[in-house]
């Protein structure tokens, strides 16, 4: 009896085993850390819905939770190049660094687009490796996800069979999910549409859309009214359905444009946290019905 005692205050006195510390760079890659992880993860995001995460400031807040951090989700892909080596760098923590199993970079895990067939600043922000906005076809998250979950495991060997359970239960749910949001998002097919910043490849390669201008003259580069009135001319034969920007972009230009050229102006979510679109689900049922509301 009396060894039993000192057994049952002894596991008292033990800590509860830590939850596997995700740092993000973007929300989306944390709310698929937290569907696949559970109450075994703890993920946070370096950026909001309302950042635009191309420009982000290495703030000593940032560092010090990259320090903690036993994994770091990145998109890759050059989208954090401004920003995240400083945070890798001065955080100190050798978990996290590129090459090391605590770095993830999703881009890897999908097929790129937008990849450029030369490299000029001239151009503006261009990516190397592609349009790193992967985030807005749902489809990517199935791929990312698998290999995110493997990760998971790798890092936290008592709770791998727990990743691997919650990636299954997700990809079950969210293929359900995919067949609705694209019966329901047919009309959108062969749309015409303005985007304000070439954030979308990945959104209109998934419903079958058609970009036929962007209001930005180069990628990252305010438009200005001269140019804007340019792009309204030159669209006008292709009869764009709609101007859609993300939820982080100024709404000036795409407002402009919308008044000009009579079309519906879109705000669409982009990330998970902005408004409506508080998870990763509700993100996409946002997405698609703003979308349907604009050609109706």
């Amino acid at each position: 009896m009396r060894k039993l005692v000192c057994l049952m205050l002894l596991a008292l006195a033990l800590p509860a085993q830590a939850a596997l510390k995700v740092f993000s760079t973007v929300p989306e890659w944390a709310a698929l850390a937290r569907e696949i992880g559970g109450d075994k993860v703890e993920a946070t995001s370096a950026t909001t819905a309302l950042q635009d995460p191309h420009h982000v400031d290495a703030r000593p807040s940032l560092i010090a939770r990259a320090r903690n951090a036993d994994l770091l989700l990145a998109t890759g892909a050059e989208l954090e190049v401004g920003w995240l080596p400083v945070v890798q760098r001065e955080s100190g923590n050798p978990r996290i660094q590129a090459g090391q199993p605590g770095y993830f970079e999703a881009a890897g895990l999908v097929r790129m687009l937008d990849v450029p067939a030369r490299l000029d600043r001239a151009d503006g922000d261009v990516h190397a490796a592609g349009n790193p906005h992967i985030q807005t076809d749902p489809r990517n998250f199935l791929a990312v996800g698998e290999g995110l979950a493997a990760r998971m495991a790798q890092l936290d060997p008592p709770n791998a069979a727990a990743y691997r359970a919650g990636y299954a239960a997700f990809a079950e749910r969210w293929r359900t999910q995919l067949k609705r949001w694209e019966v329901q998002a047919a009309p959108l097919k062969g749309v015409a549409v303005v985007s304000q910043h070439k954030a979308w490849a990945y959104l209109y390669d998934w419903l079958g859309m058609r970009e036929v201008a962007a209001l930005e003259p180069k990628p990252g580069v305010e438009p200005s009214l001269a140019h804007l009135a340019r792009v309204r001319d030159q669209a006008a034969q292709s009869r764009p359905r709609m101007v859609i920007r993300a939820a982080y972009n100024p709404a000036r230009p795409a407002e402009w444009f919308a008044q000009e050229a009579k079309v519906p102006a879109v705000v669409l979510p982009f990330t998970v946290g902005a408004p409506e679109a508080d998870n990763l689900t509700a993100l996409f049922e946002t997405t698609v019905q703003r979308l349907l509301k604009a050609v109706r």
